[in-house]
């Protein structure tokens, strides 16, 4: 067996231990060089159900990767002479309006989220009307100096593009971009006419609470999608053909698409995504290093779909990994690159990693001990490499989710995780819903004062927004928290007056949350960044 065999052989079988691990339904792979389609492959089900298969012949969305396109069509404009990517939006949009303190918000800002203002919740089916909206919102960054990822920036830039050419956003996309690629099954948009041909999208039973293994898989609200910041569906061989587009700098076999000055821009590190880790972003792709190497890559995420596209620019090698939720894209893309990397450079394959075990904790010890609340106890305790909750008579293993955050798989803790909180890097106390648990290594204050009016925000809204359905709202300590409920944690509220309060530390933030119309003193709305929720029948 040659050393590209083997490579795939591993690969497949990562593959199955990743779906294993996530309970993926289906899931397609594309890897291509420069030149030619490599691998192609299928897995699971297109639909559970009727017990369809993925084969190289379904739609999946492909969502937010689609923001490449977007930046494409209008580099292509920018060639042309028709768009100064510098210029103030105004001139091209009248229309457009934001708060600002700030000096005018260009394409440029714009392409590489930088802008400053909200990511966007997808309140309206209208991705015009959202884009108007934002002149209800406040844009709280010095242009181009804070990354704040938003999709109603790149649904804007669609509607830029729609002004510009005088045709609507798909029929751009067409004839612009997938025609001259020969992208004959690709879809611009997603539309009922479509989705007889897409791989149906599934998502967890509950939409209220930490994810867990033992959730069933149920089908995700369908809708249909027409906006530039991730509206395409698409194959995983026609999805090949873009990446050895990208890979060749624009370059096709039948001409560039765009100009290798124009791709240079697509790839500029522009701002850093995140202060922790060395990624930055251009014009619709991210930027970074792994295992010492230059990668562009995106992900996507739609409701019951995720997707992801990593490039290898120094060895010329292309990865595209869709599937129909849940699943973690970007691991595979990873692991299929330096495989087939290694075996194209005649090196050792390398071994897979270890398949992660949610309930093995290396540093179960750090959580040990006793903790007291109000009249509880939470009991810890660290048996090999297990962290286990003594509760009620039961022994439950915890999983941990990230860093300091555990599930644990009881009816009483179902709706929050467990989170850790350290002092000098000892884990001193846990907090769960409102709930505060301190151990005896705990040295901090113990009463906590805080306006009297944040109990009537307290609880739990909803929307019927299929993208952001719901949260809760907690009180820890002296601060407000909004906990969204698939990560099981979330972020702190920071008070602006008059009920609103902004949404992170981070002072550069646009995100906002404010609470009204209040009766029996209880919010019965909170609108964040222009979307409305408002509390349930089900206070928890």
């Amino acid at each position: 067996m040659n050393k590209f065999s083997g490579a795939l052989s591993l690969l497949d079988i990562f593959i199955g231990q990743k779906m294993e691990e996530y309970h993926t339904p289906g899931l397609a792979i594309a890897i291509t060089d420069r030149e030619q389609l490599l691998h192609l492959s299928t897995y699971g089900k297109a639909d559970i159900v009727a017990n369809i298969p993925v084969t190289p012949e379904t739609l999946f969305p492909i969502a937010s990767v689609s923001k490449s396109f977007t930046s494409i069509a209008l580099l292509q404009l920018h060639e042309a002479g028709q768009l100064d990517l510098h210029a103030p939006v105004t001139e091209y949009l009248p229309w457009f309006k934001v708060k600002s303190a700030y000096e005018p918000i260009t394409v440029h800002h714009l392409l590489s989220h930088t802008a400053g203002i909200i990511t966007g919740r997808d309140f309206t089916p209208s991705s015009r009307y959202e884009a108007v909206a934002l002149a209800e919102t406040e844009a709280t960054s010095p242009r181009g100096e804070y990354f704040h990822y938003s999709n109603v920036g790149y649904k804007l830039l669609g509607c830029l593009l729609e002004d510009l050419i005088g045709k609507n956003y798909g029929d751009i996309l067409r004839q612009r971009i997938l025609q001259p690629l020969g992208m004959i099954n690709t879809e611009p948009v997603i539309t009922h006419e479509t989705r007889n041909r897409l791989a149906v999208g599934y998502q967890r039973f509950y939409d209220d609470r930490p994810f867990s293994r033992n959730y069933p898989l149920v089908p995700a609200t369908w809708l249909e999608y027409g906006a530039g910041d991730g509206s395409i569906a698409s194959t995983p061989a026609d999805m090949a053909v873009y990446l050895r587009m990208l890979l060749n700098k624009g370059r096709t076999p039948s001409g560039q698409i765009i100009s290798k000055d124009s791709f240079n821009l697509i790839i500029q590190q522009l701002i850093k995504i995140d202060e922790l880790v060395d990624n930055y972003y251009g014009y619709g792709l991210a930027i970074g290093k792994f295992n010492n190497r230059n990668y562009i890559f995106h992900d996507g995420e739609m409701s019951g779909h995720l997707s992801n596209i990593t490039i290898d620019l120094d060895n010329g090698l292309g990865v595209l990994v869709l599937c129909n939720r849940p699943g973690n894209p970007f691991e595979i893309s990873k692991q299929a690159l330096q495989l087939v990397e290694s075996a194209f450079n005649e090196r050792e394959l390398p071994s897979l990693p270890a398949i992660n075990n949610p309930i093995e904790i290396d540093n179960a010890a750090d959580y040990a001990g006793s903790y007291l609340g109000d009249n509880k106890e939470l009991t810890l305790l660290a048996e090999n490499q297990h962290l286990i909750l003594d509760y009620k008579g039961n022994r439950i293993i915890l999983e941990r989710r990230y860093g300091d955050s555990f599930y644990a798989n009881h009816p009483d803790f179902a709706l929050f995780l467990l989170t850790f909180k350290r002092s000098d890097n000892q884990v001193v106390e846990v907090f769960y819903r409102s709930e505060w648990y301190t151990s005896d290594r705990y040295t901090g204050p113990r009463s906590f004062n805080y306006p009297s009016e944040w109990l009537a925000y307290t609880g739990h809204y909803r929307s019927h927004n299929p993208w952001y359905s719901n949260f809760r709202i907690i009180l820890r300590k002296d601060k407000l928290w909004i906990i969204y409920p698939v990560w099981g944690d979330g972020e702190v509220l920071v008070p602006m007056g008059n009920g609103v309060f902004r949404i992170g530390e981070d002072e550069r933030s646009p995100e906002r949350i404010k609470f009204d119309t209040m009766i029996n003193e209880r919010a019965l709305r909170a609108n964040i960044s222009g979307c409305d929720y408002y509390r349930t029948f089900n206070a928890d």
